[in-house]
């Protein structure tokens, strides 16, 4: 079965360990076979890896593009382990990317790392917002 992508104006994709960028029109293409795929929205790159969740995201995002993806195990699994210890919190997210990981789904991997991205930027929010402070509900939104 043959995935169909669509590729905007200029818009680049990541195929095996190219990059493709199209040209000014839109392109729609099929590609058959087995090969890593990224879209442009999903590569992280070492400059927006600016939080521990992203790193963690490029890591995986290294596996998955990486002829071995092994290479890339050690450097996970220490960032791993210093995100948990700061926000053991996210144990259920941690556990979704290590069983696809595990199990050879390193797509599946990616997409559980952005929920961690997500995960991370509410932490971060709730801390910023301090500790007397409370996420708002909908039932504060409605007039008395």
């Amino acid at each position: 079965m043959a995935l169909r992508i669509e590729l905007k104006p200029r818009e680049r994709i990541l195929i095996g360990e190219c990059v493709i960028t199209n040209s000014d029109q839109r392109t729609q293409f099929l590609i058959e076979g087995r090969a890593s795929i990224l879209r442009e929205k999903d590569i992280m790159t070492v400059e927006q890896a600016d939080t521990p969740a992203k790193r963690i995201y490029l890591a995986v995002q290294l596996m998955y593009t990486s002829r071995d993806p092994r290479a890339h195990h050690d450097l996970y699994f220490a960032l791993l382990k210093d995100f948990l210890a700061a926000a053991p919190s996210a144990t259920r997210i941690i556990e979704s990317i290590n069983n696809h990981i595990l199990s050879g789904e390193l797509y599946k991997a990616l997409k559980s790392s952005r929920k961690l991205i997500a995960y991370e930027q509410e932490l971060l929010s709730d801390e910023k917002r301090g500790p007397g402070l409370r996420k708002r509900s909908k039932a504060d939104l409605q007039p008395a």
